[in-house]
């Protein structure tokens, strides 16, 4: 009772604020990462019953996404509202239709902003440079789901089948990450 307790109290007061707005402001930067991560990890370390356990064993022994996959997740779903027009597209994306692999994102074309992003090397980063990467990973039948509900649970069904381990001060580096295949 008091791991959940002290669970849900993190997730409800904590976790908020340090995903407010991840799409906007873009954590890509490993130290950006490893910074927010060190939060979770330290809060999460707290927590009874986690001592022993590294931070991937707390992650998952507490039913927890890494703060890098939960943002990977947000702009995989914020991409999904705008193919499926649920949300404005006020970024410019360019699906294409493929045969084989179903609705493909291209990396959008120039409007104004691309210049700029470009000219201050963060057009990789920016959600414009990471939404494509991420959306041409999935499988066409998550692609294809025709309700939010529907899209989120395939979308945490296939992310579940990658580890969660985020760059991490302290931690080997972990290339089979879902993170770290779609950084390639």
């Amino acid at each position: 009772a008091v791991v959940s307790t002290q669970s849900t109290g993190y997730k409800a007061l904590v976790r908020p604020i340090l995903e407010y707005c991840c799409l906007v402001w873009s954590p890509r930067q490993i130290s950006d990462i490893q910074a927010l991560e060190a939060i979770q990890r330290t809060l999460t370390s707290k927590i009874k019953g986690m001592t022993g356990l590294n931070y991937w064993e707390r992650l998952e022994q507490l039913g927890l996404m890494s703060l890098d996959r939960r943002c990977d997740r947000y702009c995989l779903i914020h991409t999904w509202e705008i193919h499926q027009k649920i949300v404005p597209d006020d970024v410019g994306l360019d699906f294409m239709k493929n045969e084989r692999l179903g609705d493909q994102l291209r990396t959008p074309r120039y409007n104004r902003h691309w210049a700029d992003l470009k000219r201050a090397n963060q057009l990789g980063i920016s959600f414009w440079g990471i939404a494509p990467s991420l959306w041409n990973k999935l499988p066409p039948e998550i692609i294809k789901c025709e309700t939010l509900a529907g899209f989120k649970s395939s979308l945490g069904s296939f992310l579940s089948r990658f580890h969660d381990w985020p760059p991490t001060r302290g931690y080997p580096t972990v290339p089979d990450s879902f993170s770290a295949a779609l950084r390639k």
